[in-house]
């Protein structure tokens, strides 16, 4: 697949960036990609009716989508080429590449495509790829080969997964949106009971609201989302292990209560402390023992040692997620990840070995740091 490592690195924009050109001049070429697939939807959304408004009566031929089932880099330059329909500017939007499969020749064909852009300034054009069909590469520091040949002709917009926050937020605003007040609790639950999946969180935030308003009310209540909500199979491992090396008995048995009501296989819930835990422990030890012993600096960077790039080309984990365990590493003791290790160990030889109640073991492996 032709990729160019001489390509220059490309300036990555932000979805904020991105709606704030659709208010001044919506027009040029650019690249949505990353991790959350439901705001790029959202946002295509909003491109298109800056563009075509659905009270023009000719927006469906300035409006112009494309499938990656039946795209063709010839039928792309046709739609560039033609001007709009008795307006000054038209959108195309092109969905459903995969550029994890796409032969040498397609990928210079598109590249040979996008090269024109410039000599259409009435056009705005979005290529949106799934967060599988695409890959980007360490960000932002290292981009991929691939990102940055796409870059040459496409401004990258960088869809990042959403913070626990600003998630949280969004719920809550969701709620609002149907006249449903939700406090931030009840939110948090929300993404602790459905999963962080936007797509989802989205329907099952419809179902809880329109179940509070069938029933006379506007407030929604964590009984609301146990009662109609559909609970996710997953759930927050790093918040969970957290709590548990924290010593925060409370919260981590609360956890705990959530997964057996979802019947998450006990096993399960140990794999994943300990993928946690081993992630924890993996980090600290670069960060401690990278080229020189040392702590973290406001910047990001081991103190001598490895910066939270290097740590997440090393173990091929997200940036963003190394930057959490580096800062969930300060607030544990010394000897905590150890001690967490070989309980995670013993417990596991627990439930391997022994017909015992397997949520009795996570219960002593909460109770027993």
């Amino acid at each position: 697949m032709r990729t160019s490592p001489s390509a220059p690195v490309p300036s990555l924009w932000k979805e904020a960036d991105f709606r704030k050109m659709l208010k001044s001049h919506p027009s040029g070429g650019y690249l949505f990609f990353g991790e959350e697939d439901y705001m790029k939807a959202t946002v295509l959304r909003m491109a298109r009716a800056a563009v075509c408004p659905a009270d023009d009566a000719l927006s469906s031929l300035n409006d112009i989508r494309m499938d990656g089932l039946d795209f063709t880099t010839d039928a792309l330059l046709d739609a560039m080429a033609a001007p709009p329909v008795g307006a000054e500017r038209k959108i195309i939007t092109v969905t459903g590449l995969n550029f994890n499969t796409m032969r040498t020749s397609e990928l210079d064909s598109l590249c040979n495509a996008l090269s024109v852009l410039p000599d259409y300034p009435y056009l705005l054009f979005i290529l949106s790829v799934a967060e599988e069909a695409l890959d980007a590469g360490n960000l932002p520091k290292r981009p991929s080969p691939l990102l940055c040949t796409l870059g040459e002709y496409l401004t990258p917009v960088y869809f990042e997964r959403n913070t626990p926050s600003k998630l949280y937020g969004w719920v809550q605003k969701h709620y609002l949106h149907n006249g449903v007040q939700a406090d931030m609790a009840v939110c948090q639950f929300t993404v602790t009971w459905c999963g962080r999946n936007m797509y989802t969180l989205a329907s099952e935030i419809d179902k809880v609201s329109f179940f509070c308003l069938a029933h006379g009310r506007s407030q929604a209540t964590e009984e609301d989302i146990r009662r109609c909500a559909t609970p996710a199979m997953e759930y927050d491992a790093f918040a969970f292990t957290n709590a548990v090396m924290e010593r925060r008995r409370s919260d981590a048995l609360a956890i705990l209560r959530d997964l057996k009501l979802r019947r998450v296989e006990p096993l399960y819930i140990l794999s994943e402390v300990s993928r946690v835990v081993v992630g924890l422990a993996s980090v600290q030890a670069l960060a401690d023992g990278g080229k020189t012993a040392g702590g973290m600096t406001a910047g990001g960077m081991t103190a001598g040692g490895y910066t939270a790039g290097e740590i997440a080309a090393t173990l091929k984990m997200h940036e963003y997620q190394v930057g959490l365990y580096l800062r969930q590493i300060r607030k544990i003791q010394p000897d905590a990840l150890r001690a967490a290790i070989r309980a995670c160990q013993a417990a596991d030889l627990s439930l391997k070995r022994s017909s015992a109640d397997g949520y009795a073991v996570i219960e002593r492996l909460i109770c027993g740091l």
